[in-house]
Order: C-alpha cells, then structure tokens, then sequence
C-alpha cells in the first residue's frame, strides 16, 4: 500500500494529478508542469517532497557512523550546516544519494540523513539511526523569489543560507530550515511536524508561493544537470563516471566502496555522464541510444525531457570520455534519430 504526505488531502483538494512514486501517492502536477516550471524560473513555487525519506542520529557517536559510511567528508562542516553525500555499494556504484542536515536541539548533534524516497530502509540498515519521516512535512520553497515568499511567515527561516541548516520558529511552530533544493534555483527546504504542515503549506501559497509537483520538479532538475537516483546515479554507476568525483573523501582510510573507487580512478573511467542538447521540441527519453557523427553506438541516455526554457531537447547520457563538448551525435528516440551536440551542464543557470 502507497504511503501518503500529511498534505494528501489538500493536493486532492487542488485538483492535483496523483501518481505512485517511490512507494509514495504525490502530486504530478497542478495547473500544468510548463506552468509550474516556469513559475520556479521566474518567481516561486512550492513542492511537497515529504516522500523523501528522513533518518536521524543523534550524539557524538553518530558522526563517526557517517564518516566512516558515507563518502563525502563531515568534519569539512560543523554543525549548522548540510552536506551532499553518497551512501556506495561494495563495487562503488550509488546505493543512494543523501542530503545530510546537521544541526544542534538542546545542545545533542542531531543529524538529519535524507534519502531517497524507496530507499530509506537501505540507509537504514548501513547507518542505523531511527526512522522520522512520518513525523515531518518536507516543503522546498525555490526560484528567484522564494525568499521573500518565505519571509512572509518567518524572517528567520527566509535568512537560511545555502546549505545552512537552523531551527526556527515559523507561524509559531519549529521548523527545521535548510538552505537545499533540487531544482537550480535559490530557495530553502522546511521539514514541518506533521500536524503543522497543512497551515503551513496554506500560508505559503497565500505568501505568492506556486504549488508545484513533481513533473515540474523532474524539469527543473534535468536542466540544472543535477543526477536523479535510478537514472544518472544507480548500479553499476559511479560517482566519478557521473562527475560527482568531489563527493569522494579520497583522504578518509575508510568508507564503503572507497578500493573500488580508488581502482578506478587510476585507471581512468570508462564513461562520464555528458548533456546533449536536441533539434526541436520532440524530446529524448532515458534509456536511447547515442550515435556518433557515423551512426556507431556510444552510450545512452539517462534522463531526457523537453526543457522549458531553452525550447528543445535536453538530455542527460553516459559517453565515453574521449567525446569532446561540441560533438555531433543523435539520440535515437523509437527509430527516429534526433540530432543533437554535447554540451557542458547545467543546461540552464539560476538568474
């Protein structure tokens, strides 16, 4: 049976187009994923990402369980911060990627490990920690306006730096604030109780903030080039293959996945993930072919969609190194080849 957010019935209630994802019923869209996107872009857009898993660990001993787990480097941040990590299978391909929250409550580190949607039990079993996620809410405010949307409840909450991390008080209840999002654009993330979520979410769209869903959300992360779990990141699917090699703490003695990553790295990946940009408004899909300026296979594609701002085509594939920005190759799309050019990544860069 589907998990629901504690906004379920309000989503309902607007009209949103419901759809399983990840082992969760949310919102696909509301008015239309083009208008949604464009409202991110432009001024500000409010998405219920309670579906994300939330793991927490407390007390000195916590951090050293995600030092030595995890592959990015804690004692790069102090508490009051967030730090973008990867949980690693044995062979260095991604179990999942992890937005870590670390902030202090009554003097306790308390850590916050954020996973994917379906993968929290996984996190779970390599990190230990106890499962929250039905205790909170999880609201991404993002675009160019969201601050000042945010402001409107909570001068505090609307301060937050990026990857910030603070406790706040919002509408008179305490709001775990983090300066994180997933679409390219300014903004923060608020994990709301449960109970609160629901006044909360009403408010924000009273402050001008546009309800949003997750195709929206797909789009905006697609042209920001950011990697999507079971797409860009997965089996068999590095982190230096998909250039996320700054997210390895190569000088940590240990943490899971790290002789394989090493191995690799010395003897070079065998492919990187590129952005491809098509001719017209048909878009690429994952999983098509790439074919070189001669018609000979080269990699695949990953994600792929038509990006609202640039008019056409973008995708995201896995080729080999050696393919240089600025080559001709076409994404073959049910038999129909459409041309395109690698391109460097993001796609599109926040105003």
């Amino acid at each position: 049976m589907s998990r629901t957010s504690p906004l379920h019935d309000r989503h309902v209630d607007a009209g949103a187009r419901i759809v399983p994802f990840g082992g969760w019923d949310m919102p696909l869209e509301y008015a239309g994923t083009l208008e949604e996107h464009r409202a991110c872009r432009t001024a500000a857009a409010v998405f219920d990402v309670s579906h994300l898993g939330t793991v927490r660990l407390t007390g000195a001993a916590a951090h050293d369980v995600l030092q030595t787990t995890l592959t990015n480097d804690l004692d790069k941040i102090t508490a009051g911060r967030a730090q973008y990590t990867h949980l690693l299978d044995d062979d260095g391909s991604v179990l999942d990627d992890i937005i870590v929250w670390w902030y202090r409550r009554d003097g306790v580190d308390v850590f916050d490990v954020m996973p994917n949607a379906s993968n929290t039990s996984r996190v779970i079993e390599a990190i230990g920690g106890t499962d929250v996620t039905a205790e909170r809410a999880v609201l991404a405010v993002q675009g160019p306006t969201a601050r000042e949307v945010v402001a409107r409840l909570s001068s505090e909450a609307a301060a937050v730096r990026r990857f910030h991390v603070v406790e706040v008080d919002v509408a008179g209840v305490p709001v775990v604030v983090a300066g994180t999002g997933y679409t390219g654009e300014d903004g923060v993330e608020l994990a709301v109780p449960s109970a609160a979520a629901g006044p909360i979410w009403d408010q924000l769209l009273t402050a001008g903030a546009v309800p949003a869903g997750l195709g929206a959300r797909d789009t905006l992360r697609l042209e920001a080039g950011l990697p999507l779990h079971g797409h860009e990141l997965g089996p068999g699917i590095t982190p230096l293959q998909a250039g996320l090699g700054w997210v390895v703490a190569f000088g940590k003695p240990s943490f899971r996945g790290r002789e394989a990553l090493v191995a690799e790295r010395e003897r070079g990946v065998a492919r990187l993930l590129r952005g491809i940009a098509t001719e017209g408004r048909r878009p690429p899909r994952a999983e098509c072919t790439v074919t070189d300026a001669s018609g000979a296979a080269i990699g695949v594609t990953t994600s792929g969609n038509f990006s609202p701002v640039l008019g056409h085509g973008i995708a995201l594939a896995l080729l080999p190194p050696e393919v240089a920005e600025g080559a001709a190759v076409a994404v073959d799309v049910r038999g129909t080849a459409l041309p395109g050019t690698v391109v460097p990544t993001p796609f599109v860069r926040s105003r």
